[in-house]
């Protein structure tokens, strides 16, 4: 053969991005909303944040010494701890979240073969194995700084709200979710790094916004779909874990669909629901139908169509 031609293994393009630099990149994104949840929360958030990150990292470590493989310098696991820690209440005990730490890590990612494997998004799968094995400790939101109700759990009661607050994140809530500027600055600086775009978090917000306008009971109302848009951990779940790589669709139609489905669904359960929130359970939903999606969305190989006998020419 040539010296020519090189033949090798694929893939042939490749890019200078790697896991590392993107996670690091989420991790750093993610600094406003933790560095507000401590101000906001105090030292007991610091703590939490501590203890996810720390489970996280090391049942990856024991379970890397175990196989002999070792993965955790591609900082996933430090991003499900801190995704994990920005979606819980400060009052939970501590030794819950570090089970909910080695519940993402250990059940759904390693035993489904690590990054890139995993079928829903880690993260947002033990938080719902944490609301659902200790509900009371997962929605006890009063804290030293609020004792009142969260503003999504007042709306639902017919109760006004001050979306101020909610915007700059003054109210009670997980330690995450609570400050819209916090995470709008994070947002903004995964974009312009091209780390995220807007398909999936605009598709999802705009469809949630249309859907709690025609069956929210309030109509088009500023006010109440100000504070729908600002309550709860939807700007959270929008830009930081419906995005994320290995559970979202490949494919752009794909994305925008997702984005839909994920909007139909928060507001499906945000409405007509018995509770206020929604977005974990609409993502990991969603997060199921990814491999349908991509399955009627995937793009026609180059050259050919597919005709009623097959495909043709």
């Amino acid at each position: 053969m040539s010296d020519l031609f090189k033949v090798s293994s694929n893939p042939h393009i490749r890019s200078k991005v790697t896991t590392n630099g993107i996670m690091l990149a989420v991790v750093i994104a993610l600094m406003p909303a933790a560095g507000f949840g401590i101000y906001n929360f105090g030292p007991r958030a610091l703590a939490v944040l501590l203890v996810t990150m720390g489970s996280t990292v090391l049942t990856e470590f024991l379970y890397g010494l175990y196989r002999k493989k070792m993965t955790i310098t591609d900082l996933s696991a430090v991003v499900t701890g801190l995704l994990l820690a920005l979606n819980l209440p400060v009052s939970i005990p501590l030794w819950m979240a570090a089970l909910g730490g080695v519940f993402a890590i250990l059940v759904v990612k390693m035993l489904f073969g690590g990054l890139g494997q995993n079928f829903c998004n880690p993260a947002l799968a033990a938080r719902c194995f944490l609301l659902i094995s200790f509900p009371k400790a997962m929605t006890a939101f009063a804290c030293d700084a609020y004792t009142g109700a969260t503003p999504l759990a007042a709306l639902k009661a017919g109760e006004q709200v001050n979306v101020l607050d909610m915007v700059i994140g003054r109210t009670a809530g997980t330690i995450g979710e609570t400050s819209v500027i916090a995470l709008a600055i994070g947002a903004c600086f995964l974009i312009l790094l091209g780390v995220i775009d807007l398909r999936i978090p605009g598709s999802y917000l705009v469809t949630f916004a249309l859907f709690t306008g025609l069956f929210g009971g309030r109509g088009f109302d500023p006010a109440y779909l100000s504070a729908q848009l600002a309550g709860g951990g939807l700007m959270l779940g929008a830009f930081f874990m419906a995005t994320d790589y290995v559970t979202r669709p490949i494919t752009l139609r794909g994305q925008y669909i997702f984005g839909i489905i994920l909007g139909l669904l928060t507001g499906i359960f945000r409405c007509f629901g018995p509770g206020a929130e929604g977005v974990s359970y609409a993502i990991l939903l969603g997060n199921l139908l990814v491999p349908l999606i991509e399955k009627f969305t995937r793009p026609v190989a180059f050259g050919w169509q597919r005709g009623g006998k097959g495909r043709e020419k």
